[in-house]
C-alpha cells in the first residue's frame, strides 16, 4: 500500500511540474499583453487593442519580448497549484459536507492563503514585463531577471516593498479563488461527470474552463488595480499614494472601462489553462482515491457516523 501511495504521489508531482510549466509557457504572452494593456498610459497609448500589442511587441521586441517575467511563474506557480489544492482539500474535510457553499468557502480560504507566495511574485513578473517596453535591446535594464528584482525592491523598500498590491492581491483572490472552486463544483455536478463515463475527460475540460473565466469576471476590476499598484514607480516616481488614489485617478482620466483593459487576453489564456489545471488535477486524485481503496489484507472496518453524513452528500468530481 505504502509503495502505490509513493507511486500515486511521485505521478501528481511529475503532473503538477510538466502541466504547470505548459500552463505558463503556453498562457504567459496573454498575461504580457494583459499587463501591457492594463498599466498604458492613456495620454500616449502604445498599443490599440489585443492583437495589435500581440503584433507590436513581437516586430518591437521580438518573439521574446512575450515571455518577459516567465522566470517568476514558472518557480512559484507549482508552489500555490499546491498550495491551493491542498488548503482547499482540507478546509473540505474540516467543513464536512460536499456542498457549492463550502466548495467556495474552501476555495476563498485557499486563495486567501496562496497569496503569500502570489503577491511577491506577480510584482516580479509585472515589473519584468512593462521592463524595456518597445525596446528590442534595452539600453538600461533596471532587473537582470526575477530574483534580482526581489532582491532590489527589497534593499530599497525593504518587505514593505517586496509586498506591495498585497491587499488588492487578497480583494482579488479571496473570492477569485472561492468562486474559481463554485463554479467548477456547479458545473461537474450539472455535466455528471462519472468515472465511467465516456465524455469525462471533455467535460472535466468544459468545467475547468469555465470556472477559469468565471473566477477573472467576478474579480477583473481589482487585477486592473493590483497591477497599476505593481508597476507604479518602476521609473523611481510613485503616481498612486493608495487603491483609492488609484481607484479615483483612473476614473477620472479613463471612465468605467479602465476596468475591462486587457479582458480579452485574460479570457483567451483563461480557459486553456484552467481547463488543463483541473482536468488534470482531478484525474490524478481520482486514480490516488483508486489505489487507496483497492484490496487490503484487513478487515474492513464499517463506517462511522460521520462518515455515512458524507457518503449522502452527492459528490463533486473533486
Amino acid at each position: 500500500f505504502l509503495k502505490s501511495l509513493s507511486i500515486v504521489v511521485f505521478i501528481s508531482l511529475l503532473f503538477s511540474l510538466s502541466q504547470g510549466a505548459a500552463g505558463v509557457l503556453v498562457g504567459h504572452p496573454f498575461d504580457t499583453v494583459k499587463v501591457r494593456l492594463q498599466v498604458q498610459s492613456v495620454d500616449k497609448p502604445l498599443y490599440r487593442g489585443t492583437l495589435h500589442c500581440f503584433q507590436s511587441i513581437i516586430r518591437q521586441e521580438s518573439i521574446f519580448g512575450l515571455y518577459k517575467g516567465i522566470g517568476s511563474p514558472m518557480m512559484g506557480l507549482t508552489f500555490i497549484n499546491a498550495i491551493v489544492f491542498g488548503v482547499q482539500g482540507n478546509t473540505m474535510r474540516f467543513l464536512g459536507h460536499d456542498t457549492p457553499m463550502n466548495q467556495f468557502l474552501a476555495g476563498a480560504a485557499a486563495g486567501a492563503i496562496q497569496c503569500v507566495i502570489c503577491c511577491p511574485m506577480e510584482l516580479a513578473k509585472t515589473r519584468m514585463q512593462m521592463q524595456g517596453t518597445g525596446e528590442k535591446k534595452s539600453s538600461r535594464k533596471l532587473y537582470k531577471n526575477s530574483l534580482d528584482c526581489l532582491a532590489r525592491i527589497y534593499n530599497r523598500e525593504g518587505l514593505w516593498g517586496v509586498n506591495r498590491g498585497m491587499v488588492t492581491t487578497l480583494i482579488r483572490e479571496t473570492p477569485g479563488f472561492g468562486v474559481y472552486f463554485l463554479a467548477y463544483d456547479v458545473l461537474t455536478r450539472s455535466l455528471g461527470c462519472e468515472p465511467d463515463d465516456r465524455y469525462m475527460i471533455p467535460k472535466l475540460l468544459f468545467a475547468g474552463g469555465m470556472a477559469g473565466i468565471a473566477s477573472w469576471l467576478s474579480t477583473y476590476p481589482v487585477d486592473v488595480i493590483k497591477s497599476r499598484l505593481q508597476a507604479d514607480g518602476v521609473g523611481g516616481v510613485n503616481q498612486y499614494s493608495s487603491i483609492a488614489d488609484c481607484v479615483r485617478q483612473s476614473v477620472r482620466r479613463e471612465g468605467y472601462m479602465v476596468f475591462t483593459r486587457g479582458l480579452t487576453s485574460t479570457l483567451l489564456r483563461a480557459f486553456p489553462v484552467n481547463a488543463a489545471t483541473f482536468a488534470t488535477v482531478t484525474l490524478v486524485l481520482m486514480y490516488a482515491r483508486g489505489v487507496e481503496e483497492g484490496p487490503q489484507d484487513c478487515e474492513p472496518t464499517p463506517p462511522s457516523h460521520h462518515a455515512q453524513i458524507q457518503q449522502q452528500a452527492q459528490p463533486s468530481s473533486l
